[in-house]
């Protein structure tokens, strides 16, 4: 019989808050209370598609092609993509890794630590509830320009609010909206689905006759258009395809990245979807095709139509429909737009109570938000609080200074879930055959332990820190390279020690990549994997890191407020009450590899029926 152990009360503080979670934990969490496998393959991609595919096609192409881009603009929306797609590959792989609701919580708290993964979770649940808030507002304002502002006139001469950083007037539209949909989406996870599925495809259909109607008027002209022929007073750069040069592409780049913010909404599926090791990846791979297609064909017919610098950024196309007297495509591309809105909305809102089930159900949050309704089977009291809360910001709040926290939120989670996947990657088997010969790796010098002199095959415990390090120095160059080549884009600040910076750091990060990937890699793989590793992750920090530094400083403010309260609810809460503490508190003695060896075997099992 195995002996059992209190360990919990002698860790120290900094090791409990590190306390992770085993893949083949999960087999042991209990089947009670459990959500409702109802979400096929289409499902998972209307649901990657829906609240992805939005704002981005009808006003995101126009505006960065009249501010930064040009012409251009396709090739912002196609390296938005690559930074996109980059980490949804490693998204990929952690929903094959671990099917469980709470998307990057779930991954960061199996990969990294438990801090890391509430912290990640509340960033979440900010970001999310900002995104619904703000589409919200938006649809709001879509519905009501064209109608020429009733709403807003009377509201605001009628309901005034006078106080800086809110709205200037209720929006009671939007405040409705969201508990429209809240209550839609609590009612059942099939029917939210089916309304879903429905405006994808409206949305799809439009975006469809965005482009074929668009096909009927494209000039080639307009795409190298002389700096002469520029009207003057214009802002057109010097004409052609670059008017703005390349830093012009980079920076509608990262504006560009906010167009494909919400296909990890499918990642929070892994307790609804029916097949989740399978489906996830394949919806994340394929919805993120779609949306890559259907922006740059977007992009392509909005520049080649019209020109770039006569663009109207807060409507576009509506604007073109007007110019070229088509009033009834210009109507049907408006009501698309709506039904893109409320799709967006689904999309952003089914996520947050996901996450907090996710969280409450380990201990971290209330246990309020792990309530499973047992009719429609979905976290009633979680999705009805976080419908409440985003409508209370949609309705009194002036979100125009709070759209990057979506941004901040949403790369900061890409980021540590590329982490994950490469310290998962590297981690030690617990094999029998890897701590025999661990003591042949302690033998070597530490240079020659770094890049595997040795010529290691099989992971061990020292490989395994030896490539934690690696990867904690990679992130910490990658945030100085980034930093760097952030400050040497402006002309003012670029000198002799920004280049420096840049060269010495550059150098750096190949160095560390290079040793990385000379470590052994676990044999323990899950069914997706993410090619070219650790290529592929290391670029995707960089790239998430790169965008991130692209963001105002009150944004960087504003969002190390909302972490700061999150910390001091995961002291006094959360670190009492985790599962994992309870999880610790009585540890088996027993043979590690007999151990995991049992459970090793229940996980395989596990993954033959979810696949």
């Amino acid at each position: 019989m195995a002996e059992f152990r209190n360990n919990t009360n002698n860790q120290p503080l900094i090791k409990k808050m590190l306390r992770r979670k085993r893949e083949t934990d999960l087999i042991a969490e209990p089947t009670t209370n459990k959500l409702k496998r109802v979400l096929g393959l289409v499902d998972l991609i209307a649901l990657g598609v829906g609240s992805t595919l939005g704002l981005g096609a009808y006003v995101l192409a126009g505006e960065v092609a009249f501010k930064f881009t040009g012409p251009a603009v396709v090739l912002s929306f196609a390296f938005a993509a690559v930074a996109s797609a980059l980490s949804g590959l490693c998204y990929a792989e952690f929903a094959s890794r671990v099917p469980k609701a709470g998307s990057a919580y779930a991954f960061s708290y199996v990969g990294v630590g438990e801090i890391v993964a509430f912290l990640i979770g509340w960033d979440l649940i900010l970001e999310y509830s900002i995104g619904c808030a703000s589409i919200a507002r938006a649809l709001s304002g879509h519905i009501d320009k064209p109608l020429g502002y009733p709403m807003k006139t009377y509201l605001q001469s009628t309901f005034p609010i006078k106080v800086n950083y809110l709205a200037p007037y209720p929006d009671v539209f939007s405040f409705s909206a969201i508990l429209i949909l809240t209550i839609l989406i609590a009612w059942g996870m099939r029917e939210s689905s089916i309304l879903n599925k429905i405006f994808t495809v409206v949305n799809l259909f439009t975006v469809a006759i965005v482009v074929i109607t668009g096909l009927f008027k494209i000039k080639l002209y307009n795409w190298n258009i002389p700096k002469e022929n520029i009207p003057p007073g214009v802002k057109g750069g010097e004409g052609g395809f670059l008017p703005f040069g390349w830093s012009g592409v980079f920076v509608g780049a990262a504006t560009c990245f906010y167009g494909f913010v919400g296909f990890d909404a499918v990642a929070t599926t892994g307790e609804e979807a029916k097949r989740p090791i399978r489906d996830i990846p394949l919806a994340i791979v394929i919805s993120l095709f779609i949306i890559t297609f259907s922006y740059c064909s977007v992009a392509i017919v909005l520049t080649l139509m019209w020109p770039y610098y006569s663009q109207d950024p807060e409507a576009p196309f509506p604007h073109i429909y007007q110019q070229l007297e088509w009033p009834v495509v210009e109507w049907i591309v408006t009501i698309g737009a709506v039904f893109a809105l409320c799709t967006n909305m689904i999309g952003t809102l089914f996520p947050l109570p996901r996450i907090l089930y996710s969280m409450a159900s380990d201990g971290l949050l209330f246990h309020i938000f792990s309530k499973v309704d047992s009719k429609t089977k979905t976290p009633f009291w979680g999705t009805f609080i976080c419908g409440a809360f985003a409508a209370i910001l949609s309705s009194i709040f002036d979100l125009q200074q709070l759209m990057n926290m979506m941004s901040i939120g949403t790369l900061m989670a890409y980021s540590l879930v590329c982490i994950c996947v490469l310290i998962l990657r590297f981690r030690d088997d617990d094999s029998e055959q890897s701590n025999a010969r661990n003591n042949d790796g302690q033998c070597c010098a530490q240079l020659s332990s770094i890049f595997n002199r040795s010529n290691l095959q099989t992971t061990t415990k020292n490989t395994g820190r030896i490539s934690v390090k690696i990867i904690l120095a990679y992130l910490i160059v990658a945030i100085c390279f980034c930093l760097s080549v952030s400050i040497a884009q402006t002309e003012e600040n670029f000198n002799m020690v920004t280049y420096a910076a840049c060269v010495v750091s550059g150098v750096l990060l190949l160095v560390l990549w290079y040793s990385l990937s000379r470590q052994p890699q676990s044999t323990n793989r899950p069914t997706f994997n993410v090619p070219f590793v650790p290529f592929v992750p290391c670029l995707s920090v960089v790239l998430n890191i790169y965008l991130m530094t692209q963001l105002d400083t009150a944004t960087w403010v504003r969002f190390s407020v909302w972490l700061v309260i999150g910390i001091v609810i995961y002291l006094f809460y959360g670190l009492r009450n985790s599962a994992e503490r309870s999880n610790h508190r009585l540890v088996p003695q027993q043979d590690d590899a007999d151990m995991d060896l049992q459970l090793g075997c229940e996980l395989k099992k596990q993954r033959g029926r979810l696949q």
